[in-house]
């Protein structure tokens, strides 16, 4: 019998609807539905700075907002498994995910099936991960698998790329000299093997093994650097949030302050922290290794 797969997946750039039909390329002989996450106020593509930023608070506080609703023939489907993809805003599942994983029709597609999440992002996405985590089981759902594709280029060299994608709308080498921005084509491409070993284990009713096999093949990159400043930057933007939160008169101007806040964190402070991360790694380079184990697991 044919198995049933839904995928779930929002998207400005087409990014994650690549990833996703690669993923899906060993499903052919599968019936897959497929369901674009819209919402009832898009946000823009290309952003502009005051869209991008004004976005922070409720995208970190995942403060959900109106959505299209799912059309009636997906909501009744029976799915034998749910590729959920998505990316992060401000280190938190974007605004349209948030808002699908709260929603009603989200929370009934859901309910009780097994889900692979996979992300498509930057480089930071293991807190975010997290709170996805947290949706789906108040949603009902069985988490069984996950995927995240990074950017590979330098940390300082993927911002600047990533903010010539975001604002102009264009995915280029920009100044002809700067990487492609975002998921490479080859790990796009590449995505096609996670998708083999899921449809093994969906196959063979083996998906409670499915994550250790996704990890051995290197579905779950972590990076001892960046899980550190995932976890200090979600304190800070805790607080910011608060800050601005409590003085709504006064957004537009905190959000600027935001703006040159994250600026200087990553071209001043991040170059410091990245060497005195590794001058002191060895010192709780076991604590890492437990914390991997656990961020690579579902």
């Amino acid at each position: 019998m044919k198995k049933n797969i839904l995928v779930v997946y929002y998207t400005q750039s087409g990014q994650l609807k690549a990833i996703a039909d690669s993923i899906l390329q060993p499903f052919r002989d599968c019936n897959v539905v497929f369901h674009e996450i819209k919402m009832e106020e898009e946000f823009p593509f290309p952003w502009t700075g005051d869209s991008f930023f004004n976005s922070f608070p409720d995208s970190f506080q995942q403060r959900p907002q109106r959505l299209k609703p799912v059309p009636a023939e997906i909501l009744e489907g029976n799915y034998d498994l749910v590729l959920f993809h998505y990316q992060v805003w401000f280190l938190s599942p974007s605004i349209p995910v948030t808002s699908f994983l709260k929603s009603a029709d989200g929370q009934k597609l859901l309910s009780g099936r097994p889900v692979v999440t996979v992300s498509g992002t930057r480089n930071m996405w293991i807190l975010a991960q997290e709170k996805v985590k947290k949706l789906l089981k108040e949603a009902g759902a069985h988490l069984v698998g996950n995927v995240a594709l990074v950017d590979r280029a330098a940390n300082l060299v993927s911002v600047v790329t990533i903010v010539d994608w975001l604002f102009s709308g264009v995915k280029r080498k920009y100044l002809g000299i700067f990487p492609m921005p975002g998921v490479s084509e080859e790990d796009i491409r590449g995505a096609e093997r996670f998708g083999r070993i899921i449809r093994d284990h969906l196959e063979a009713g083996s998906l409670g093994s499915l994550q250790p096999e996704l990890a051995a093949n290197g579905a779950v990159p972590i990076s001892s650097f960046l899980l550190s400043v995932d976890q200090k930057g979600n304190a800070i933007f805790k607080k910011w949030v608060q800050i601005i939160d409590k003085r709504p008169a006064q957004r537009k101007f905190l959000l600027k302050l935001f703006n040159i806040y994250v600026v200087l964190a990553l071209y001043v402070v991040s170059p410091i922290v990245f060497v005195f991360h590794n001058l002191t790694y060895p010192f709780w380079r076991k604590s890492f290794l437990r914390e991997r184990e656990y961020f690579q697991s579902v």
